[in-house]
């Protein structure tokens, strides 16, 4: 059984806790970028969304809702991809300096042990076996003086589909009062609940996986997605005139 697998396993680690910053990300995108395009219609006054109709919003939010989930999802499978390779080749040069100067390295694993507290001796002891085992101080090298995880922690493109599904299942919940034909004097503010809701359906999902306080968690995503859903309301209303 690998690391990755032993941690699952002995911590109750799931998908959705290794993506949660995906699905977050996703999905507070989704609510507030196809809000937007409701909120734009709607700032640009009552009579131009009047003349625009349920059916345009409908299309212009899935359209919109399709391709910039798409986008997203893309986005972070290249970001990942990105990262990959800034790790394999960061690991590479640390590898090189590990076979040519083993003194140099020995002296900074001293430094980072220092940092962390450890008494000389314990911390020398430490360094000496450390440096016996050139890929476990590749290792320690990378996530202490890199600051970098390893990479296969990440799948991109299960990262991406996350960040894809994400933004599709949460970003269609403001559009739903459109998609049911309600006036459009009702829906617009029945979708402005409805995007309250979906952005706090997130904000407890959110403390569901991560049990790190629920008023932080359902207030700071409220927060964010009501300041930009204010934006997308006032751009349109601008413009509108």
């Amino acid at each position: 059984m690998d690391i990755k697998q032993h941690r699952r396993d002995a911590h109750g680690i799931n998908g959705f806790q290794e993506n949660l910053r995906q699905i977050v990300y996703g999905g507070n995108d989704g609510i507030v970028t196809t809000f937007a395009v409701v909120a734009g219609f709607a700032g640009a006054n009552a009579e131009g969304t009047a003349g625009i109709g349920l059916i345009a919003v409908i299309i212009f939010g899935f359209a919109n809702l399709l391709a910039d989930a798409t986008s997203m999802g893309l986005g972070e499978f290249l970001s990942s991809r990105s990262e990959q390779d800034v790790y394999n080749a960061r690991q590479r040069s640390e590898q090189h300096l590990i076979a040519t100067e083993p003194a140099r390295e020995r002296s900074e694993v001293l430094s980072i042990l220092a940092q962390k507290g450890l008494e000389t001796n314990d911390a020398e002891k430490f360094a000496d076996e450390l440096c016996k085992h050139p890929d476990l101080l590749t290792d320690f090298m990378m996530r202490y003086e890199f600051g970098m995880s390893h990479p296969d922690d990440q799948n991109p493109a299960l990262s991406g589909l996350y960040t894809f599904f994400s933004f599709l299942v949460f970003g269609c919940i403001p559009l739903l009062p459109y998609v049911l034909q309600m006036p459009l004097d009702q829906a617009f503010w029945a979708s402005v609940a409805a995007t309250a809701g979906a952005l706090l359906l997130l904000g407890l999902f959110r403390w569901r996986i991560t049990r790190e306080g629920l008023s932080r968690s359902v207030f700071e995503t409220l927060l964010v997605g009501g300041v930009c859903a204010l934006v997308a309301y006032s751009v349109g209303w601008i413009l509108g005139g």
